[in-house]
């Protein structure tokens, strides 16, 4: 990693860029440095130089040090030693917020809904969801989904979170309750859906809904208790199918669920849900609606 991103990181951990340049400066250097030094190596102009040392100091990032009576150096916190103490006061300041923003905030008038319009805004958005979640956890998609989110749902778990997955294609690495999806190969529930479908809930309180379909993905997060209702039931309805159809002798299912017609006539949709998904703002034409097919 360069020295810029570096000064970035620190940066998003709450450094002034000047505070950032001149601390890299001194762990560079490894021996104390004179703030003229300091200036030459780093950039921070020699006029704010003393200001931006003493803001380290203040901070506990680094310390001076007196060479005699009249030169005074600086060194750095090691390294290890800052970020363990960034840490700390990190974790003490949302230990903090946790009890005192809920008593500031005032009941919600109006449910949050908003859109997801990429990959990267969905997974984003679907961690922000499970690390949220303090009870119960609900998730349903394809692994190439769900891999990313696996760390901070196994955090989840460890904290005492029960955690429901339905995994649509195989999981060597499963996490919580996983339930593979074996009514439809992933490639037939695909080709159904037109998209890999993304559910994810939290306490029966927030949720995210997306499609991803090669590279593109769209989605959206909610509040609404009734859409977080059905993204639950969703996931244990599937669930529940599962646990039924383990009391079916294989074959007596196969043929149950690849010939009865009230579900031939569910499944016939093909690529429908997903481009409706794709249609956008309320009042774009709808989807045209494909013919039925015989194929599961």
């Amino acid at each position: 990693m360069s020295q810029e991103s570096v000064i970035s990181e620190l940066q998003r951990l709450g450094m002034s860029g000047y505070e950032a340049k001149a601390y890299v400066a001194l762990i560079a250097a490894g021996t104390p440095l004179n703030g003229y030094e300091v200036a030459k190596r780093s950039g921070v102009p020699r006029s704010t130089v003393y200001e931006t040392l003493g803001k380290l100091v203040s901070r506990g990032a680094a310390y001076e040090v007196r060479a005699g009576e009249a030169s005074v150096g600086y060194i750095s916190l090691p390294p290890s030693a800052l970020l363990d103490r960034m840490r700390r006061e990190f974790d003490a300041s949302i230990d903090t917020l946790r009890d005192a923003l809920p008593q500031v905030a005032s009941p919600p008038q109006v449910r949050l809904v908003h859109n997801l319009t990429d990959r990267a805004s969905l997974l984003a958005r679907a961690e922000d969801v499970v690390a949220a979640a303090r009870n119960d956890l609900f998730l349903s998609g394809w692994p190439a989904e769900i891999d990313p989110l696996k760390p901070v749902v196994r955090r989840a778990e460890s904290e005492g979170v029960e955690v429901s997955v339905v995994s649509f294609g195989e999981d060597d690495d499963p996490v919580g309750n996983t339930t593979a999806h074996r009514f439809s190969t992933p490639e037939v529930v695909l080709e159904n859906l037109g998209c890999r479908l993304l559910v994810v809930s939290a306490d029966r309180e927030q949720a995210v809904i997306g499609g991803v379909v090669n590279g593109d993905a769209w989605g959206v997060y909610t509040d609404d208790p009734a859409v977080v209702l059905v993204a639950v039931e969703y996931v244990r309805h599937d669930i529940a199918m599962h646990l039924i159809a383990e009391r079916f002798a294989p074959d007596d299912f196969e043929s149950f669920w690849t010939s009865d017609p009230a579900l031939r006539r569910l499944r016939a949709d093909h690529g429908i849900p997903a481009a409706l998904l794709r249609r956008g703002p309320a009042g774009a034409s709808a989807p045209p609606r494909r013919g039925r097919r015989s194929g599961t």
